[in-house]
């Protein structure tokens, strides 16, 4: 959205929004698959829209204004303005995460305006500076909008990196990113940063019922904990998970990790094995027959874990990466880095016919922004919901299970994990003092602890041991 507040006339950009959350509303019921745990301070499907707290659009009209203003204006105080050397070099050596330079001239040529603008990301894609005060009552005029119209919270874009180091300081290297922001010191994790979500945690408390907030927080798992403390966020991304290959000794690293966060700093992580930015799971653990198997045991595995679970679009239909044709690929990663993640942001599919987008989009539509395969339609919705070994069926059974057992409190949200890997590649989790999740990562069928099954990933082998890129929950037997 170019502006995440929109002026209200008659057919505008207010109608406009207000007929998305109708949309949304009935996605929650109609869709593929209808969440049954409780992710935050309401329970269900919820409504959490993206909000752009770093950086916003290019065309977002208070851009449009610093822009016309000048140098030196209140409006360009709303961004990162600042003057380049004389010989024509940028204000500083930062790096943008789409590659080359995060600084662009204004109104490049002009001799009256020599400013240069910050974007961590695109130049379409100017940074807030929230420095100024002015831009936190304006976040919190945003927030107030959005939770007034019924949302259930919002999903903060890069909460880690509202504030940048004060004066603008040079990098310490000016290398390319090549793991986001966290190349830079001087961008991200600012101390400051803490009291936005300190401030936005009162607002949201303030109604009734409180809204969630969930950050996109993307570092180590000891500094992501601090942003999920008692009086901040609800939630961070536990982005440990969305960069593993199939390795159990990587899992029980990560889970290790993220459980002493958890431990020091009381939020329990919040389990993701794919997101916009990163290859899907069927594709990252080895494509074909034997991705989709192990895709469908990490989701039975992360959704066994205690805390948040956040299922990407197309995650529950199995779907891969698409090969999008260069000629077709929008990201502009790709034009700046070399990189696109475009093959995870194919629109996916819904019913096996290929007319309207598979589905995707209402009769008479133009073409969705990303091509379609061809095979699309065997991995449809339609195709699932036929199918009742499909992964969607998995996903709805877990999702079901999971409430259950929340319910009668073998599940608790607070549990504690214990992660271990034995020789034969078999990973377990030790959840509380009931359940134990274990994931074959060996190429060998594995013995399963003692214990009763309750819900596998795909059949146990008829000896009853666990078949290699498989998961199961298990409940122990009491001694």
């Amino acid at each position: 959205m170019d502006d995440p507040v929109p002026a209200l006339p008659a057919g505008g950009p207010g109608v406009r929004r207000q007929r998305l959350l109708r949309r949304r509303s009935a996605l929650r019921h109609h869709g593929p698959i209808r969440p049954a745990a409780r992710i935050g301070p309401r329970a269900g499907a919820a409504d959490l829209p993206r909000c752009g707290a770093q950086h916003c659009s290019s065309e977002h009209p208070l851009f449009q204004a610093a822009v016309a203003a000048g140098p030196g204006s209140p409006e360009r105080a709303m961004f990162h303005f600042a003057a380049g050397s004389d010989d024509g070099a940028p204000p500083n050596n930062w790096q943008s995460v789409f590659g080359g330079t995060a600084w662009s001239r204004v109104n490049p040529g002009s001799e009256t305006d020599r400013e240069w603008y910050l974007h961590l990301f695109s130049p379409e894609q100017p940074d807030w500076n929230w420095r100024n005060p002015a831009v936190g009552n304006y976040f919190e005029g945003v927030l107030r909008f959005w939770f007034g119209k019924g949302v259930d919270g919002l999903r903060i874009d890069v909460a880690h990196a509202l504030f940048k180091a004060d004066g603008l300081p040079d990098a310490p290297t000016a290398d390319p990113v090549v793991d986001g922001l966290r190349s830079n010191p001087k961008v991200s994790d600012q101390e400051e940063v803490h009291e936005v979500y300190r401030r936005w945690r009162r607002v949201a408390d303030s109604y009734s019922p409180g809204r969630v907030l969930v950050g996109e927080v993307n570092l180590a798992p000891d500094r992501a904990a601090r942003y999920t403390r008692p009086d901040e966020m609800h939630q961070a991304f536990a982005f440990a998970f969305v960069k593993l290959g199939w390795d159990a000794a990587a899992w029980a690293a990560a889970g290790t990790e993220l459980e002493a966060a958890h431990q020091e700093h009381g939020a329990p992580p919040t389990w993701a094995l794919e997101n916009h930015d990163i290859s899907r799971s069927v594709t990252r653990f080895g494509g074909g027959d034997r991705g989709v198997l192990r895709a469908r045991a990490g989701l039975v595995a992360i959704l066994g874990l205690p805390g948040g679970a956040y299922i990407y679009q197309g995650q529950e239909l199995s779907l891969p990466d698409v090969d999008v044709p260069v000629h077709a690929r929008v990201d502009p990663m790709w034009a700046r880095g070399g990189v696109s993640r475009d093959g995870a942001r194919v629109p996916p599919p819904w019913t096996t016919a290929p007319e309207n987008a598979y589905g995707f989009s209402p009769p008479g539509a133009a073409e969705p922004w990303l091509p379609q395969p061809a095979f699309w339609g065997s991995r449809s919705v339609e195709a699932h919901r036929g199918n009742p070994h499909s992964a969607l069926h998995l996903v709805t059974g877990a999702l079901r299970l999971r409430t259950e057992l929340l319910a009668e409190g073998i599940f608790a949200a607070d549990d504690a994990c214990s992660w271990q890997v034995r020789e034969d590649g078999l990973l377990l989790c030790e959840r509380g003092d009931q359940i134990l999740l274990a994931v074959a990562m060996g190429d060998g069928p594995c013995p399963l602890p003692d214990g009763s099954v309750l819900l596998s990933s795909s059949p146990l082998t008829p000896g009853g041991f666990l078949p290699p890129d498989t998961a199961v929950w298990m409940r122990r037997h009491r001694r």
